[in-house]
């Protein structure tokens, strides 16, 4: 699936890695890889889409940046939604031969509607692409199909290779309507036919965004594939690719037969960063917030005392792009008697109704990301988020004891993979590991206590385009019909 033209135009194959975090493209001409310049001055780009309310379309950092302007510390008000509206009658005919109506009444649904959202924004959209549960979102008071939602992600990509691709140095008569695009070896989804699903609205949205020509890639195989374009060590007889990235733990085993590598187990499941922010976001913030604190109050006839239903808020402010729906009476008014109790705990609910009232529930997570970015490097950082008075001291150690589970799901995958294979750990020669996720110190010393020596890091957030573009060109992709 590779482009030529009259016989003359060099081959250059694309690649796309549209990731739940962060997307990346790269071309491959035979000999070099050249990742694609998606932003101003890197080739990263966050996979955001942002839509206003005239139904504008900005992508990428510029989404993000649109939104930050447009909501925090705004204000949320809602207002009800109309559902629909009726007539009721006198009784009596009119000149017409028509009942009389004596008064129309609107049908109000639940308060949902943010009246003063300047935009929404989208980021993680793949996660969802599996879950043939969920078809639409939300955009204002329109449903927007997944499909669309990340369409204009991928047609800036296919844009911007474009204007690579016109660049000085590259071969002339190059077009940008072909492509390799990777994707999870198990899509998210709660149902049998999630990998399904998620192929068939990632195909149907790369050929809205231009891409005529398409084919699709295992992610971990694609690492793997460029991390050997430049090596042709024969002593490596298995090779383990391990790709964990922000929504999805991706692994390979491929072996070495005359030069050559077969792929012999994938495994995949629904583990990558943004589990671990959750997570993170839980055990650090919850409790600031007011979980675990009891609520007094006057009942009919006794005073009333019970834990605070803490529970009813954790969904939403986990779901930061819905989290605005706490501003609804039965969510802030519960949240406003806490606090007016006046004593230690209500400083945590005042906590708790700023993240409500000002929409923080993004920024915290932005916090979030930066003190896991943080202990990555070092031992200790701070966690501080002045708009809601968080300042907090989180050591490494402690950062790992609070993903504990997290990193026995990703122990457990690593074994699974090696049992599909049938092999044994020392049977490994080399382990490769990539994605965002692959930097946490912890997820290196599990891979470097069960592969001792045998660990390399590679190209943790652009490998997997790379690949994509070295699969492209040499025709190793897999069609899909959407």
């Amino acid at each position: 699936m590779n482009d030529t033209h009259a016989g003359t135009t060099q081959k250059i194959g694309i690649g796309v890695d549209f990731g739940t975090s962060n997307s990346v493209a790269a071309l491959f001409d035979g000999r070099n890889i050249t990742l694609v310049k998606l932003e101003q001055n890197s080739a990263i780009m966050p996979s955001a889409t942002y839509i206003d309310r005239q139904l504008k379309i900005t992508t990428g950092q510029a989404a993000i940046d649109a939104y930050i302007s447009g909501n925090t510390g705004r204000k949320v008000e809602l207002s009800a939604e109309v559902l629909g509206e009726g007539r009721t009658s006198t009784g009596q005919t009119g000149d017409y031969g028509l009942p009389e109506e004596a008064a129309t009444q609107k049908f109000y649904g639940q308060s949902i509607v943010d009246a003063g959202e300047p935009g929404r924004l989208f980021r993680g959209v793949k996660r969802l692409l599996g879950d043939s549960t969920v078809s639409r979102l939300m955009v204002f008071d329109r449903p927007f199909r997944l499909v669309a939602l990340i369409t204009p992600l991928l047609l800036y990509i296919r844009q911007a290779i474009e204007e690579a691709l016109a660049q000085p140095g590259v071969p002339p008569g190059q077009q940008a309507n072909h492509a390799c695009i990777g994707h999870p070896v198990n899509f998210e989804g709660r149902a049998t036919d999630s990998n399904s699903s998620g192929m068939r609205r990632l195909a149907e949205a790369c050929r809205y965004a231009g891409v005529e020509r398409r084919s699709f890639y295992p992610e971990p195989i694609a690492a793997a594939t460029s991390y050997l374009l430049t090596r042709s060590d024969l002593s490596v007889k298995r090779l383990l690719a391990v790709d964990f990235g922000g929504g999805t733990l991706d692994l390979c085993i491929m072996e070495q037969n005359n030069g050559q590598f077969q792929v012999v187990a994938t495994h995949g499941i629904g583990l990558g960063g943004d589990h671990i922010d959750q997570q993170l976001f839980r055990a650090l913030l919850f409790p600031l917030l007011g979980k675990g604190e009891r609520w007094r109050r006057k009942g009919e006839d006794r005073e009333i005392e019970t834990l605070f239903p803490f529970e009813q808020y954790e969904d939403l402010i986990l779901n930061w792009a819905v989290s605005y729906r706490l501003n609804q009476n039965q969510y802030t008014t519960p949240v406003m008697d806490r606090m007016a109790a006046g004593d230690e705990a209500a400083i945590k609910f005042r906590r708790l109704y700023e993240l409500i009232k000002q929409n923080y529930s993004y920024l915290a997570f932005q916090c979030i990301k930066e003190i896991k970015a943080s202990l990555s490097e070092q031992q200790t950082a701070w966690l501080d988020i002045p708009e809601i008075d968080v300042e907090l001291e989180v050591t490494r150690s402690q950062f790992e004891e609070l993903i504990s589970g997290l990193l026995e799901d990703f122990r457990l995958a690593v074994t699974t993979t090696l049992d599909m294979a049938n092999i044994e750990s020392q049977q490994v020669d080399l382990v490769i590991r990539t994605g965002g996720s692959c930097l946490i110190p912890a997820v290196k010393n599990i891979l470097n206590q069960q592969f001792p020596d045998k660990v390399v890091e590679h190209d943790p957030f652009t490998g997997v385009a790379s690949g994509l573009a070295i699969a492209e060109y040499h025709g190793l992709g897999s069609a899909f019909s959407d």
